[in-house]
């Protein structure tokens, strides 16, 4: 088990190591396994892969993001403006069903809210946004409506989980309640426990799902 001087040192070293991230302006503390990233950034893309960049270090217990966004004077824009670059974002997304998303922009972060069937979708419309010049920031508040029976949803991702090769499919249980989907057990990586939320929002008919999975190194 790292011990938290080792974990600081890692997440140092990937911050340095991801080319689209300022390292030096971002500084690290890690406490019993919990990191904290704080400082400045120049765009919310730079926020959003240091944060990726942390939870790709074993050890990383939690994370906590006290990042700033500080524009450059060049990328500022106003809220019209980016709200136009959303629109013209979601209507051009292959996955985001017309019509289904909207946004609002108030101070550069972008909400976007509405409904759609599927999780893809969902992620496709705050992907379509995240990487827009000016943005500072995304709330999602979209909802999903399923339109299929939610009876199998259990058997559904207990088989997707054994599928996506996960290393101890086993020690995950897989609670559903309605159309909400609990995750509890042991992951022992970030990757881990993403594939099996991935597993868990591809299956049809959930509307939700609560991580409750804990780290285990």
């Amino acid at each position: 088990m790292k011990t938290d001087t080792q974990l600081q040192q890692d997440v140092i070293a990937e911050l340095s190591w991801e080319p689209s991230v300022q390292s030096e302006h971002i500084g690290v503390e890690v406490k019993d396994g919990v990191v904290t990233l704080a400082g400045g950034v120049r765009s919310y893309t730079e926020k959003w892969l240091a944060e990726r960049a942390a939870q790709r270090v074993s050890g990383v217990n939690a994370l906590t993001i006290e990042l700033e966004v500080k524009l450059p004077g060049s990328d500022q824009r106003t809220d019209a403006d980016i709200a136009r670059s959303v629109e013209y974002g979601l209507e051009w997304s292959t996955s985001v069903p017309a019509g289904s998303v909207k946004a609002m922009v108030e101070g550069g972060w972008v909400t976007l809210s509405g409904t759609v069937d599927w999780q893809y979708q969902r992620r496709a419309a705050a992907d379509s946004v995240r990487y827009l010049l000016g943005v500072t920031g995304v709330s999602d508040q979209i909802a999903i409506k399923p339109e299929v029976s939610i009876g199998a949803i259990k058997d559904d991702i207990v088989a997707a989980l054994k599928r996506s090769a996960t290393a101890d499919a086993k020690e995950i249980s897989v609670g559903v309640s309605g159309a909400e989907v609990t995750l509890t057990g042991k992951v022992h990586s970030w990757a881990e426990r993403e594939r099996a939320m991935t597993s868990a929002w591809a299956t049809p008919g959930v509307v939700n799902v609560v991580d409750k999975m804990t780290m285990s190194y």
